[in-house]
């Protein structure tokens, strides 16, 4: 019996290692690895000694082990792959913000230029669509538009865009120079801008 006993723990092991293993051959024995009997699957039950037992018990521990190392480094490798930068970091959406940013600036400060809100709210609500196709949830957006930190940044990034055409900020009729240039040109700022 010693022989046959030994012959099943190798077939065993081949079924801890092999997954490709038959159907049929997989019908044949199985174990029952708490109480150490194989089981011809006729309600016949042999008894493991127990060198054979710890033999068993040690094959099936390396192997939830294993398995279990595998799956740990699959979530982790699934939770990297899902990782996404900050909004901020997100040229396509903190580029249009920033559009947004100066085109208010000018109709704040431009009496003869004013927002046009309707289409505003339009461009506003696409970014956020965008935003949500990027994976960023609703709470994520709300707290990349509300951050005093990214308004700040936006608001200086606004000026240094303003001085980039020779116009100085803080003069209200070069902010109606170029609230009146971006009307003209068509930029992304014009289109949310309408001269009275």
């Amino acid at each position: 019996h010693e022989r046959a006993l030994q012959n099943m723990v190798r077939l065993v092991d081949h079924i801890a290692t092999d997954t490709a293993l038959s159907e049929a051959a997989r019908g044949c024995y199985c174990v029952a690895a708490l109480d150490g009997t194989i089981s011809e699957g006729k309600g016949h039950g042999v008894s493991v000694p127990s060198s054979l037992q710890k033999r068993n018990d040690h094959m099936w521990t390396s192997k939830t082990v294993l398995v279990s190392a595998v799956l740990a480094g699959s979530v982790l490798a699934g939770t990297m792959a899902v990782a996404k930068p900050a909004l901020r970091d997100v040229k396509e959406i903190d580029d249009q913000m920033l559009n947004v940013g100066i085109a208010l600036v000018i109709s704040e400060k431009c009496d003869s230029i004013v927002e046009r809100k309707l289409k505003g709210l339009s461009f506003l609500w696409d970014l956020k669509t965008r935003a949500n196709a990027l994976g960023y949830s609703d709470n994520e957006i709300n707290a990349y538009r509300k951050s005093d930190a990214v308004k700040a940044r936006l608001r200086a990034a606004g000026e240094d865009y303003v001085k980039s055409k020779g116009l100085n900020p803080k003069v209200a009729a070069d902010l109606c120079k170029l609230g009146n240039a971006e009307i003209e040109n068509g930029s992304t700022i014009g289109s949310l801008l309408r001269a009275k």
